[in-house]
């Protein structure tokens, strides 16, 4: 696969950015009977605010990550990888970024939480070494709270 690199959404990112989640989140629509709520979120905040973080492959988004900084951990709010680029490790090279990006905030903790119908994206975070801690209904959502621990260096404490 071709080289990619990570990089902050622009103002000009917002149609595609909504684009590629449009097209990652759609097949979920009748399972859940509505909406997943990373489809019905404006971005644009999110990018004026610097939330939201592209994987780019040679000069094409290929992906995106939605991290908040919160007081005592990071939350990724979502992870898109667009169609004709899943299964190349994308999201994992996303997840990877928020990592790094936790530790460089000085957070030791990632939380994100997924709807609990999404059952191939627990699986991956599992894999992943996230582990589940709560459920809830949220939203009119039913969802799986889940977190992972990060290694800070001594540099960043």
């Amino acid at each position: 696969m071709p080289k990619s690199q990570i990089r902050l959404a622009r103002d000009a990112d917002v149609a595609a950015i909504r684009q590629i989640v449009r097209d990652a989140y759609s097949h979920y629509v009748t399972r859940i009977g509505r909406e997943p709520a990373p489809m019905t979120e404006d971005y644009g905040p999110l990018v004026e605010n610097r939330d939201v973080w592209l994987v780019v492959v040679e000069d094409e988004i290929a992906g995106l990550i939605v991290l908040r900084i919160r007081e005592d951990h990071l939350l990724v709010g979502n992870v898109a990888v667009a169609t004709r680029f899943q299964g190349r490790g994308l999201g994992r090279q996303l997840l990877d970024h928020a990592e790094r990006y936790a530790a460089d905030q000085g957070k030791d903790e990632l939380r994100l939480y997924t709807n609990e119908l999404m059952h191939e994206n627990l699986e991956i975070y599992q894999k992943l070494g996230w582990e589940e801690y709560d459920r809830a209904e949220q939203d009119g959502l039913r969802r799986v709270f889940m977190r992972k621990k990060v290694a800070l260096d001594m540099d960043t404490k």
